[in-house]
């Protein structure tokens, strides 16, 4: 086995440091140019203010910087810093715009603010394109040109890659595909749409619809996970109950992997991606329907070549953030940057 700094010289000229900022915590990790992550810190994300905010970034960042620092030769091949941040933002110039869960930051420079304290090029995009893009060159996707991602937890996030660039629309807000209606009729979503797959397949939607079920008389073990209490009842219970027999909890997920089939027929007759991926903690619990959602792709696109789409699970799990704040720095370097 080859020491840490021999392998370095092996597989990778240069490192990036990648950012997921949070609503309550800020990973960051130094990855190589092979996608591994070779050090990584979490801390929590306290946004006060807007220099608060910031202060909870660069501290993540200092102890990567930290790490990193003990292999000078290690440091000295840091090229870039990439940052997953809550949208809306603009990824063109890396102004983070008006997140709701980080509500110091308004219009706020994130880019010109870290590549001013670090003396380094540094890119920012939405979770949802940026573990997209690391899939797609390091992960699942890898071998793909065209790709279609989704992450799928406390709500549902999107990203398309077409031959290795983020597909970002004209102003930058393509890609919310979370927020495609499959039923008008459906119910409100957090964006004020009815419908959303994202208000219908989301790990509290799937929560809600089992709390509903019980509410209205199905038996089910899932309420034993709570003591009894609905409003505590989490899709977690749901999978967990699912794997331990439960009839209510395997209709639950059967029909939120139904909803996704509806969702990604349309997604395939709108892009016929060459292979879609799903992440997320909420995606893992519903691997098992994959084959069921493929079934049942005919049924929901005019695509006669729809099934030979490949459906897999996404390769970085909690890390994705990590993974792809330092994917939107692959050829980035201070002659390239503009901010």
């Amino acid at each position: 086995m080859p020491e840490p700094h021999e392998r370095m010289k092996e597989i990778s000229e240069e490192y990036f440091i990648g950012v997921d900022i949070g609503g309550t915590k800020v990973a960051a990790g130094l990855v190589d140019s092979a996608g591994e992550i070779t050090h990584q810190m979490r801390i929590p994300m306290v946004a006060t203010d807007a220099i608060a905010g910031l202060a909870a970034v660069t501290s993540a960042i200092d102890s990567v910087h930290a790490a990193a620092s003990l292999n000078p030769e290690l440091h000295r091949l840091i090229a870039a810093i990439g940052i997953c941040a809550p949208g809306p933002l603009n990824p063109q110039t890396g102004v983070v715009i008006n997140p709701p869960n980080l509500p110091g930051w308004r219009n706020f420079p994130l880019a010109a603010e870290i590549s001013k304290a670090y003396s380094l090029p540094v890119r920012v995009d939405n979770d949802g394109n940026a573990a997209a893009l690391a899939e797609a060159l390091w992960g699942a996707g890898r071998g793909y040109r065209n790709i279609f991602y989704a992450t799928i937890g406390t709500g549902i996030g999107t990203g398309i890659v077409f031959d290795g660039r983020i597909y970002h629309g004209r102003t930058g807000a393509a890609g919310e595909g979370g927020h495609m209606t499959i039923d008008y009729r459906g119910p409100r979503c957090g964006c004020g749409k009815r419908g959303c797959i994202e208000a219908l397949a989301s790990g509290p939607a799937i929560a809600r619809r089992a709390s509903e079920q019980i509410a209205a008389g199905r038996p089910s073990s899932i309420l034993e996970r709570t003591e009894g209490h609905l409003g505590r009842i989490t899709s977690e219970m749901v999978a967990q109950s699912y794997l331990a027999g439960d009839a209510l909890a395997k209709e639950v997920l059967g029909e939120t992997a139904m909803f996704l089939a509806v969702w990604l027929g349309n997604i395939v007759d709108l892009l016929e991606p060459d292979v879609m991926i799903l992440g997320g903690g909420a995606s893992s619990m519903l691997h098992p329907f994959f084959p069921e959602i493929r079934s049942q792709l005919p049924n929901w696109s005019v695509n006669s070549q729809c099934q030979e789409i490949p459906l897999l699970a996404a390769q970085y799990g909690a890390d994705a953030g990590i993974a792809g704040g330092a994917a939107l720095c692959r050829g980035l370097t201070a002659r390239t940057m503009k901010h």
